[in-house]
């Protein structure tokens, strides 16, 4: 059997494990955004909104790939069902209830802006490493984003306890996750290293506070900035990215040859 030439450019690069930058389904690059968050942060998820805003109305969105990453604000947090975040709150700060109330509703206030009802009375304090543990295993199944709106959404607005088993399992199956796959990973302890390898990571990156999201590795915004401010920070990152993309490392100089597609010349 004669093999055409595209072909055989086909099994050659199967054969010899080629691998090609990432691409989105039109074969064309993306640039990634890393978010750094914690699931127990009022403004990680405000900024989150602010941010999909922006993404909405960006025209390359198709080209743009978001990574979540894992920040813990309490890692030595106990978890405790029988008290609420108002509380917890007002007695880690040694701010009075009144003091601890005025400052939620600013922070109310400010998600109900962009379409987000906190109910910090509702809120179970809770330790975020599991979730966080959980939110790796959805990365894997490129599921990252159903699961961080989900623990958010548990956690600031539904009074979900984030830190319980059963119940990171009912939001790894409403994210599209496979539930027993999830108790698995869960009971396992599964995903730890890579919780505090991204954790590690923001330290040597200087980042003390979320949340915090980084363009192409060369431009950061810190906290739940205006929409306009991701946009333009999202614009001017991809603009120096495909201009990198389309740079040639080399000077150069034509002959004959033959490409993928199969054309000779």
């Amino acid at each position: 059997m004669k093999i055409g030439l595209p072909l055989l450019v086909s099994i050659l690069l199967s054969q010899a494990g080629y691998c090609q930058q990432a691409t989105n389904n039109k074969n064309k690059p993306v640039m990634k955004v890393e978010i750094w968050s914690d699931v127990m942060c009022p403004f990680c998820y405000i900024g989150k909104r602010k941010f999909e805003a922006a993404l909405a109305q960006f025209p390359e969105k198709e080209n743009i790939e978001i990574e979540w990453k894992s920040f813990q604000l309490e890692p030595n947090l106990k978890t405790d069902t029988t008290q609420n975040a108002v509380v917890h709150l007002s007695q880690s700060k040694g701010w009075s209830l009144e003091y601890t109330r005025q400052a939620i509703s600013n922070v109310t206030a400010m998600a109900k802006a962009v379409g987000l009802h906190y109910d910090f009375d509702k809120a179970v304090v809770a330790n975020s490493f599991d979730a966080h543990r959980l939110s790796h295993f959805a990365k894997t199944q490129g599921k990252g984003n159903e699961l961080e709106e989900q623990l958010f959404n548990a956690y600031f607005v539904e009074g979900k306890n984030i830190a319980d088993f059963n119940i990171l399992a009912e939001l790894a199956t409403a994210s599209g996750l496979d539930k027993n796959e999830t108790q698995k990973i869960l009971k396992e302890g599964s995903f730890s290293s890579e919780v505090k390898a991204d954790i590690a990571e923001a330290q040597s990156l200087g980042i003390s506070g979320v949340p915090f999201f980084v363009f192409n590795r060369k431009y950061a915004v810190s906290g739940a900035q205006e929409t306009n401010r991701f946009l333009e920070t999202l614009q001017q990152a991809y603009t120096e990215f495909q201009a990198e993309k389309n740079k040639s490392l080399f000077k150069v100089i034509d002959g004959a040859s033959c490409k993928p597609n199969g054309e000779c010349k």
